[in-house]
């Protein structure tokens, strides 16, 4: 099933680590990561799996997402 929202709630530590597992919809700044504005929903495919692994992989467990 397609993902039809993406955000990042408080409290990113700024690792790197969605941005690494998926640049394509994650911007990290000097102080927090953001959903980037030109992502279109919804997210399948390849894209998809990116995004499930990012949230998976947050230390902090910010990135949340709906399908």
């Amino acid at each position: 099933m397609a993902i039809t929202k993406v955000w990042i709630e408080e409290g990113c530590i700024v690792c790197n680590a969605c941005d690494a597992e998926c640049p394509d919809v994650f911007l990290v700044t000097d102080t927090t990561c953001v959903v980037k504005d030109d992502v279109t929903f919804p997210i399948e495919g390849d894209l998809e799996g990116q995004v499930e692994a990012a949230a998976a992989g947050c230390p902090v467990e910010v990135i949340k997402f709906e399908k």
